[in-house]
């Protein structure tokens, strides 16, 4: 009788890092690869201001997908620079490289800086041409981006907003992981805390219902949470740079503050699966960025 041998697969983990221009959808990306929302979503640039992790467990594997800020080549604005200060981390001692771009954009200045850094980097790289869903037309330099595959080790098109061809991604991401222990508790999803998360939901909820140039002046802050039997209490404070903007935030009656209020509140009730009190104050602190 003859034994019969099994043969355990080595357990496999890494760090990927998804980078790109500013407003590429990498943020959109990470939440569609993990299959929740971990980051904050909007249509401008540099909605993403920390490094996010979205953790992908499989029985035998770990990807844990780092979500960067995007970068925006402007010398001239210090939270620019302080973010991409936070790029350059990002891609330090990690195991993939998933380079996210945009076919409706001409390669300029960031994607030459990004290309530059990449080639330094001795690693498995992946190129994905996101927005697969928009009109032939609109993707006016799609082979310009097709081009730059003989420099990446595997080249996707794909949808992070419709969540369509994502799924080779994360298999491709899994092929290349190299062996190693698990970097997470198998139950947990992400970095960032609840009062991280609470925050970020009320930011998005800035970006999307303000005009373009005072977003990028605010902050959020989650300072209060209690669960109770029938609801969350949360508090959180918007700081703002100029008294200008916080008039603008509250709006004529309280009103844009109102509408940010309950696009938030609503995402947090679906996601907490309770009724949510929440409360927002909106106060000026000229140094908001040091905060970051």
């Amino acid at each position: 009788m003859t034994e019969e041998k099994t043969t355990t697969k080595e357990f496999k983990s890494g760090f990927v890092t998804l980078v790109g221009r500013s407003n590429t959808g990498k943020s959109t990306l990470l939440n569609s690869l993990i299959g929740t929302k971990v980051a904050a979503v909007s249509h401008r640039p540099q909605t993403t201001r920390h490094i996010i992790h979205g953790v992908l467990n499989y029985p035998e594997a770990q990807a844990v997908f780092v979500d960067t800020p995007g970068v925006l080549r402007d010398h001239h604005n210090n939270l620019s620079g302080k973010l991409e200060e936070k790029v350059k981390e990002a891609i330090a001692d990690i195991d993939i490289i998933v380079y996210v771009v945009d076919p409706v954009k001409a390669i300029g200045a960031e994607e030459r800086y990004i290309q530059s850094i990449l080639r330094k980097l001795d690693i498995p790289k992946i190129l994905v041409i996101n927005k697969s869903d928009l009109p032939t037309e609109e993707k006016e330099f799609l082979d310009d981006y097709k081009n730059l595959g003989e420099e990446f080790t595997a080249v996707f098109e794909l949808s992070a907003i419709f969540n369509r061809h994502v799924e080779p991604l994360r298999q491709k991401v899994l092929e290349l992981l190299p062996a190693g222990e698990a970097i997470y508790p198998p139950d947990q999803i992400t970095n960032i805390n609840r009062e991280f998360w609470i925050a970020e939901v009320v930011r998005e909820k800035i970006f999307l219902a303000l005009r373009q140039e005072v977003p990028y002046s605010t902050h959020v802050e989650t300072t209060e949470i209690e669960e109770k039997p029938e609801m969350w209490v949360i508090k959180s404070t918007v700081f703002t740079s100029d008294s200008r903007y916080k008039k603008m935030i509250i709006g004529a009656g309280g009103r844009a503050i109102k509408e940010i209020g309950i696009a938030a509140r609503k995402e947090l009730e679906g996601a907490l699966n309770k009724k949510v009190f929440l409360e927002l104050e909106v106060e000026t602190d000229r140094r908001w960025e040091e905060r970051i």
